[in-house]
């Protein structure tokens, strides 16, 4: 009776707690069930005593839990690195693949180029020399107003523009060989300028091929000319259609990289940075127009 009456006494001081654990991990609630003290153990019980058991419990699976979620974060975080580490890898797989891609195309341009412009050269050349009428076999068949080794046509204004126009275009497509094959262009952003600028003067030696082709028709239709307007009808229709799709494509992609770098200035500093890397991937990595 009188542990009773101590026990209540320590329990109606604030500064008691019941729930303190000893070092044998147990409570005074325990401690009393552990000792049979079935007494103070209702009376502990009624004034909020706790058990070890229910009060370890709590902050074991708290602590649990805070582990198991630290585990998943890691795990996590460690699968992410590891899925952008191989998507990276992936992407310079990628990259490079494409950068062989385009360099073998701007290698086959330049092929191609060469071959045209040697084409173009070898027509115009031909052209010159395999006239419509011929020349005068004879030296006493020569007019007054002819001199030796001058061709029957030679007087015509269509003649004229022909020779002007077709020795243009073989000049232009002849620098074009010289330049391909004397230059060796490594880098592709070279590359693609020079591809730009042989291109336009390719442009520039077919359509003097055209003229001339058309002059020459004026004269080898005689007083048909219909058929030569007809030809020359077609003519600039194609060459004006292809020609003004060519520029379009250019006009187009200048204004385009010229609003994106006008978007770029105007951005702030980590904005631009960003915005530079993604254009800078983008017009790296797409198709290359070089005309």
């Amino acid at each position: 009776m009188l542990i009773s009456q101590v026990v209540q006494k320590l329990l109606d001081c604030k500064e008691t707690d019941t729930d303190v654990i000893n070092k044998s991990g147990e409570t005074a609630l325990d401690t009393a069930e552990k000792n049979g003290r079935l007494e103070i153990s209702n009376f502990l019980q009624h004034k909020g005593a706790q058990s070890a058991k229910s009060i370890k419990s709590p902050n074991t699976n708290t602590a649990l839990e805070l582990k198991r979620t630290v585990s998943d974060i890691k795990s996590g975080v460690h699968n992410q690195l590891e899925h952008t580490f191989k998507t990276q890898r992936r992407m310079r797989g990628i990259a490079k693949r494409i950068n062989k891609m385009h360099t073998e195309g701007l290698n086959n341009a330049i092929n191609y180029n060469t071959i045209v412009a040697v084409l173009i050269a070898t027509v115009a050349f031909a052209a010159i020399f395999n006239v419509p009428g011929q020349y005068p076999e004879q030296q006493d068949k020569l007019s007054p107003e002819m001199s030796p080794g001058e061709a029957y046509i030679a007087p015509d204004i269509g003649f004229k523009i022909f020779i002007i126009f077709d020795s243009t275009a073989l000049f232009i497509s002849l620098a074009v060989v010289i330049v391909q094959t004397s230059v060796v262009v490594i880098e592709r952003k070279a590359k693609r300028q020079m591809m730009a600028v042989i291109n336009k003067l390719m442009w520039v030696a077919c359509v003097l091929i055209s003229v001339a082709f058309i002059a020459m028709s004026f004269i080898i239709v005689g007083d048909h000319k219909e058929l030569a307007i007809a030809a020359t009808a077609l003519g600039t229709v194609i060459m004006a259609a292809t020609l003004g799709t060519l520029c379009y494509w250019v006009i187009a992609h200048r204004v385009e990289a010229s609003r994106l770098r006008s978007l770029r200035t105007t951005m702030s500093s980590r904005q631009s940075l960003s915005l530079s890397m993604m254009s800078g991937s983008e017009n790296e990595y797409k198709t290359v127009y070089a005309i």
